[in-house]
């Protein structure tokens, strides 16, 4: 037993000196490491069979919460067929080291190995971090806090044996009705998007992991989720360039190593009919790669999703996304046909084996740079622990009180807790944190909750019996697993609002998409209105610290809601 502890946390050592030395090697970035010989690349290489370096192209998804038969599935493809990476998705971190540490075993050359990880860990893991949605991040006006969320990312996605992030998102979402993107955005303002995305991605790289800026050449102004159809960008060839590409080009400046390529048709960029952009040579070779000079790695969007596989299906994306110059295929459909359709293009000279090669050296190249030619096993002996250090909790709270918004306040809202005090918690039957926080400071408060369907009897009667109070202290709370622009209240409840709202003294903390704001007419007449953008516990505890004036709110509205509120607003408590 003595042996077997002394063994675990000498692997421990052996994990962070490695990653402390592949570090040092790494300053220069990604992209300069292009340019430079490498002895582990050309030895891998050499070894690989056409039909091998094919598959490194190819990152497979997997899971630890289907199943062990899905498992073993995945170790086949790994072990037959030689992909050259994995995309993590939902399941435990305690399981992923384990199944992770065996597929690796099984892979001829390490593999690649990647998560959405837009708000951490937590986007696809349970008992893990889940920093802030990138909209809750827009409002912040310290990007310092957001290179340290990238660093703190990027120390968990190493520590879990992972080398790629498919984040940040760099969509200008300047469509309130997009379905795909909202709140996974920074926001509606391209200059915001730009460096904030920045920030969160240099964090990120400087710490050894790499980025994916996602979804060129933007896929934010949309009403369409290219996981169920094809959306259509309609806009001329100026606003693109102006707009939904500027985001992107300023992360290629700033050293990006990779961009995803979303699936949309674009008429201004490539006049093919029902054509994703994925799959179209003028938008990834002609414009990311020539004309903005982008030499990192380009990474597909799912190619399993609607948005592709309905108008190119049976292996023809595949063949025609890397046709167009895509690096790497994430998701395919299916990879053992993928191989023999690429491999036979080829071999009719549609495809160059230059191109392959090239190809698949900047992989390998990858691999090196995020110290897969030092592959050690995965330490799972305080996995969780080191996934949930206090330091990194407590940046997540850090966050939240820099991006908590004040919207609106008349007078300074100042609570007597010796007066009569109701909270109210709109939107979830429970008690909510942001009623347990405020009571701390008003133990004699009195604690009340209305459901998101309330009927018009209870709604009235709660209405009467809050006139009784001398401050009304509201959450407006979206308990979904994802904030949507529009909640899903009744009518009835909304009017509710809108009355609370016309009431002297009482402040309502909205924790939802902040988009949600315009479908409450009325709210703009509250004397103090604060927006938390989710229902996390950390911005409820924000919100309860401004009122209880132990804060001061210092975010601004990262999009524009209506014609009260626009991109920038936020007040400054003196």
């Amino acid at each position: 037993m003595l042996h077997t502890r002394l063994y675990k946390k000498l692997l421990i050592i052996i994990l962070a000196v490695s990653t402390n030395a592949a570090f040092c090697q790494q300053k220069e970035g990604f992209i300069p490491s292009l340019n430079q010989q490498n002895h582990w690349v050309d030895s891998v290489f050499n070894k690989l069979s056409k039909k091998q370096k094919i598959a490194q192209l190819f990152m497979v998804r997997a899971h630890t919460n289907r199943g062990e038969a899905f498992q073993d599935s995945i170790g086949r493809v790994i072990k037959k067929e030689k992909i050259g990476g994995l995309v993590f998705f939902q399941g435990g971190p305690e399981r992923q080291a384990v199944l992770l540490n065996k597929y690796q075993k099984l892979a001829k050359v390490p593999l690649l190995v990647a998560m959405d990880g837009e708000w951490g860990l937590g986007m696809r893991l349970d008992s893990t971090i889940a920093y802030p949605y990138q909209m809750t991040l827009g409002a912040i006006q310290d990007n310092t806090l957001i290179y340290k969320m990238g660093q703190e990312v990027a120390n968990d996605f190493k520590r879990l044996g992972m080398q790629m992030n498919f984040a940040p998102d760099m969509d200008v979402n300047n469509n309130p009705n997009n379905p795909v993107i909202g709140y996974r955005s920074f926001g509606d303002n391209k200059y915001n998007v730009a460096k904030k995305g920045i920030a969160y991605m240099q964090g990120m790289q400087h710490n050894g992991v790499l980025t994916t800026a996602k979804h060129f050449p933007g896929h934010g102004d949309t009403d369409v989720d290219s996981h169920f159809d094809l959306p259509k960008l309609p806009f001329n060839r100026q606003r693109l360039d102006s707009l939904e590409e500027y985001p992107f080009k300023q992360a290629i400046a700033a050293g990006i190593s990779g961009i995803m390529v979303a699936h949309m048709n674009i008429p201004a960029l490539d006049s093919t009919l029902h054509l994703p952009s994925t799959l179209s040579k003028p938008i990834i070779t002609g414009i990311l790669k020539d004309s903005l000079g982008f030499k990192g790695l380009i990474v597909s969007d799912a190619m399993e999703m609607k948005g592709v596989v309905k108008y190119f299906p049976n292996g023809e994306a595949d063949v025609k996304g890397f046709m167009a110059g895509m690096d790497i295929l994430e998701l395919s459909g299916d990879t053992k046909r993928a191989v023999k359709m690429i491999k036979k293009a080829i071999r009719k000279k549609q495809i160059q084996k230059e191109e392959l090669n090239e190809r698949v050296k900047k992989i390998l190249i990858a691999k090196y740079w995020a110290g897969l030619s030092h592959l050690q096993p995965i330490p799972t002996e305080n996995l969780y622990q080191d996934l949930n250090r206090p330091e990194a909790k407590a940046l997540v709270q850090q966050l939240c009180d820099s991006a908590i918004t004040m919207l609106k306040s008349d007078t300074i809202f100042a609570v007597d807790a010796k007066s009569k005090i109701a909270i109210l918690s709109i939107g979830t039957p429970k008690t909510t944190v942001f009623q347990q926080q405020l009571s701390l400071q008003y133990p004699n408060a009195k604690l009340f909750n209305i459901a998101k369907n309330a009927g018009v009897p209870e709604l009235n009667r709660m209405l009467d019996t809050l006139k009784t109070y001398n401050y009304v202290l509201v959450g407006v709370h979206d308990a979904r697993l994802r904030p949507a622009s529009k909640l899903d209240y009744t009518t009835d409840v909304k009017f509710f609002i809108a009355e609370l709202a016309a009431q002297k003294n009482t402040a309502i903390s909205v924790f939802a998409n902040p988009y949600t704001i315009a479908g409450l007419p009325g709210i703009e007449k509250c004397q103090t209105l604060l927006v938390g953008y989710q229902m996390s516990d950390e911005m409820q505890h924000s919100a309860a610290k401004v009122i209880t004036r132990q804060a001061k709110p210092t975010g601004k509205l990262p999009v524009s809601i209506n014609a009260f509120f626009a991109n920038g607003t936020g007040v400054v408590m003196k």
